[in-house]
């Protein structure tokens, strides 16, 4: 089924015509959604779709205005999110909330302590009672992590594990993954996919929320699609080409995906020799073009972010030669953008944006020069400037003047990309510049790269998700350890190859 939403009759979670509205906005119109014991069930849409209100209300952080929900074949309607989570629903969400500085035992019984009467006077708490729960909810998903650890120390897969293992110790039976895979490697990706299997087959429900149809394939047992507030469609994995569900999502045919058109290669504008840094980076060397987009693929934790950073200033330079155009040094990030140079970082929430800023302050933020008029700033030319890159990029919002923070994740990013090119940079690093937003929005950043490319701008573009490189890119290095290999040309290039010589260069230095 693709144009209908088949809902499962024997469902152990359903909701039927849920509605949500925020002041004027209606963010849910009518939602229909079900999850069957031992089932996964995507939920995909672009951002903005109404997923996450839909978590919110399934987890008890919003109340819907209308609609019924039953969990277990009884009434449902949790009043806040520990109501919920005694229910038996977990929410875990792509920001992980585990308190950095307390160990796992803590974490996994933090607001949920077990406790024991003291002398018949009061109540401590039974710490030998959670550590053995705590034990026996991490053996139960195949792992083995010191429960006196601090999550600190943890990757952020480990810390995944620590939420599901939360969400088991208190006996929750349907868990909510939202985008639980956009930060963690293909190997952690394996180790939660096995991980998700075995909770199906022990008849625990699973509502996996992505953006990657192929991890969506991989996974689900069923897909439903939001478009709008509303539920437009779904079926059963092999049932639906990823062509007929992308346009479900965005409610037409999306083709050319990647769009390249011919691109003409000028002098270089940014050169580094051996370039190592304080931080990751050992060593990297490249030409970057005038109208070229040059990729660098690597796994998390191989200095890829630490690259960009020493380039735009953001970390010292250890050793090493870098030149912009006809600027030769090292430089701080207010000199690089004098120079040319912009940036958009992986971490639009903690570094590229100004999150309690309005979306006209963020886009003029490092030129605000650029809004003046008669010598002194002018509000007014502020928002008509943002007006104008609001309207090229096609951002999805209410007013210039509105937060940032009430943007959906594929629109601040075009914010993000908006400065740049109000900037009017001639040099652009792009770290991971699709993570965490939609199709759509995918396509709309593509094709403003390739127009920039066309301009003869040069495109820095890092990535942990190959086809996008391999789509986008004219070049691709491979970082690994901290040491970059030289670009290579797309087209003897494939997928497996580069894949390979990431592995093959993490075994050369180990």
């Amino acid at each position: 089924m693709v144009g209908g939403i088949e809902v499962n009759l024997e469902h152990r979670l359903a909701v039927a015509n849920i509605k949500v509205r925020f002041g004027g906005t209606v963010a849910l119109d009518g939602i229909d959604f079900s999850v069957a014991p031992g089932e996964i069930v995507a939920l995909i849409g672009e951002n903005g779709a109404g997923k996450s209100t839909l978590m919110k209300v399934l987890s008890g952080a919003v109340i819907p205005d209308e609609g019924n929900m039953t969990l277990e074949g009884k009434p449902f309607s949790p009043g806040n999110p520990q109501a919920a989570r005694q229910s038996g629903i977990a929410m875990i969400y792509q920001e992980l909330s585990l308190p950095a500085t307390l160990s796992v035992q803590d974490n996994i019984f933090l607001g949920m302590e077990l406790s024991k009467n003291f002398l018949g006077t009061r109540w401590i708490l039974d710490r030998a009672k959670m550590k053995s729960a705590a034990e026996a909810a991490l053996k139960e998903l195949g792992h083995e992590i010191p429960l006196d650890a601090p999550v600190s120390e943890l990757s952020i897969s480990d810390q995944q594990l620590i939420e599901i293992a939360r969400a088991r110790a208190v006996g929750c039976k349907i868990l909510i993954l939202d985008e639980p895979t956009s930060s963690i490697t293909r190997q952690d990706v394996e180790r939660l996919f096995t991980l998700m299997r075995n909770l199906k087959s022990q008849g625990n429900s699973i509502i996996y929320i992505s953006h990657f149809l192929e991890e969506v394939e991989e996974i689900a047992d069923r897909f439903v699609v939001l478009r709008d507030g509303k539920t437009v469609g779904g079926g059963k994995i092999g049932e639906c080409s990823r062509d007929e569900i992308v346009a479900l999502m965005v409610g037409r045919q999306l083709k050319d995906l990647y769009p390249r058109s011919k691109r003409e290669f000028g002098e270089p504008l940014l050169e580094l020799d051996e370039l190592a840094s304080d931080a990751k980076l050992k060593s990297a060397s490249f030409k970057l073009r005038r109208g070229e987009v040059l990729g660098v693929f690597g796994l998390v934790g191989s200095g890829r972010t630490d690259l960009i950073r020493a380039i735009f200033g953001l970390d010292s330079i250890k050793s090493g030669k870098i030149k912009v155009a006809s600027y030769s040094g090292y430089a701080k990030p207010k000199q690089r953008w004098s120079q040319g140079v912009g940036m958009v970082s992986e971490d639009r929430k903690g570094e590229g944006l100004a999150i309690s800023r309005s979306i006209a302050e963020n886009l003029v933020l490092s030129y605000p020069r650029s809004c003046e008029s008669s010598g002194a700033f002018s509000p007014y030319k502020m928002t008509a400037t943002a007006n104008e890159w609001i309207d090229k990029l096609s951002v999805k919002c209410h007013r210039a003047d509105q937060k940032i923070a009430e943007l959906s994740g594929g629109n601040q990013q075009k914010i993000a990309l908006a400065r740049l090119l109000h900037h009017g940079v001639d040099v652009l690093l792009l770290d991971e510049p699709t993570r965490g937003i939609d199709v759509g929005s995918k396509k709309q950043i593509y094709e403003q790269i390739d127009r920039l490319a066309c301009d003869g701008k040069s495109v820095l573009i890092l990535s942990s998700y190959l086809p996008e490189l391999l789509g986008t890119c004219d070049r691709i290095a491979v970082m690994n350890r901290g040491r970059l290999s030289q670009p290579k040309n797309i087209e003897d290039l494939t997928e497996h190859s580069v894949m390979v010589d990431a592995i093959a260069s993490d075994v050369e230095n180990t």
